[in-house]
């Protein structure tokens, strides 16, 4: 069965909590406060249908990349035998309806507040688009498979985490929320770069499949991530050129920039695992000042 810690790792359950916490953000931004009532019933459902969603995804893959995994990371929980892959294969189902149930309940919720129930439909809609992407990722037998399709396999990797943000802002019935999109652009970026980053780290064990890393090489490939970063940069700073935040509140992003200008280091040396913590650290860091950026 394993052990707790052998599922949270299988879960990839601190991963999980940025896909929770973004819903919020999305809710955050969209209402310039903290959701309450009603508003915040349908956020946090909806945070606990990502969890969910991103938890079952997670174990999917490792439970898809079950040989791989055996070259790459023979210590985790499926391929070192510590989780039974029967056993990973109901918990994935099981999160799967939660996830589903967790949407149900908060429509049910937003379907008494208003008469217009179509202004909620965006959210169903985001829920069924990243369900698409992720089921287009993975599978190349009857669907695209684009897991082996390289950069486009990044980028679907990456619109599906970035659209937790708009998820949290169509919650409370405003998906194109200029702050929501905003936040979209920035951890569709963020997250495209890690992911080529993370490709690098495991050439090793992807010999056969298709990444970008694989195709152009392990020096190309970390030049378009740097480049991706830099992209980001100006993705950061617009919303607050345009007015769409406080010009004065770009402060708040400084722990984010620094952060993310310290990567380059990194991928010069070709310090993969490092380059692609401290993505992950400089795109906390930004979430954390654009919330605060929102509520000042």
């Amino acid at each position: 069965m394993g052990t707790v810690r052998d599922w949270l790792v299988l879960f990839r359950a601190g991963n999980c909590i940025t896909g929770f916490v973004g819903v919020f953000l999305g809710a955050i931004l969209t209402l310039e406060d903290l959701p309450t009532g009603n508003n915040l019933n349908i956020t946090t459902l909806l945070a606990l249908s990502v969890y969910s969603f991103m938890a079952s995804w997670n174990a999917l893959n490792d439970y898809l990349d079950f040989e791989i995994d055996k070259i790459n990371r023979p210590d985790r929980p499926l391929p070192s035998g510590r989780i039974n892959k029967t056993v990973a294969m109901t918990a994935i189902i099981t999160g799967c309806i939660i996830s589903f149930g967790s949407l149900f309940l908060a429509g049910q919720i937003a379907n008494d507040m208003t008469n217009n129930f179509e202004d909620w439909y965006p959210t169903i809609v985001i829920w069924l688009l990243a369900l698409v992407l992720l089921l287009n990722y993975e599978d190349d037998r009857v669907l695209l498979g684009l897991k082996n399709r390289g950069l486009p396999g990044n980028l679907a990797i990456s619109i599906s985490v970035g659209l937790v943000v708009l998820f949290g802002a169509a919650g409370i019935f405003d998906p194109l929320n200029e702050r929501a999109v905003s936040l979209f652009v920035i951890g569709t970026l963020y997250n495209l770069s890690r992911e080529i980053i993370k490709d690098v780290e495991d050439m090793d064990g992807d010999k056969g499949r298709n990444t970008y890393a694989m195709r152009v090489g392990a020096d190309k490939a970390r030049l378009t991530s740097w480049v991706i970063l830099l992209i980001t940069l100006v993705a950061l700073l617009t919303p607050f050129t345009m007015g769409i935040f406080e010009l004065v509140h770009i402060i708040f992003l400084a722990p984010g920039l620094f952060t993310l200008m310290a990567v380059k280091k990194h991928i010069y040396l070709a310090e993969d695992t490092t380059a692609s913590k401290m993505i992950k650290i400089s795109m906390t860091l930004t979430m954390m000042g654009l919330i605060l950026a929102a509520l000042m």
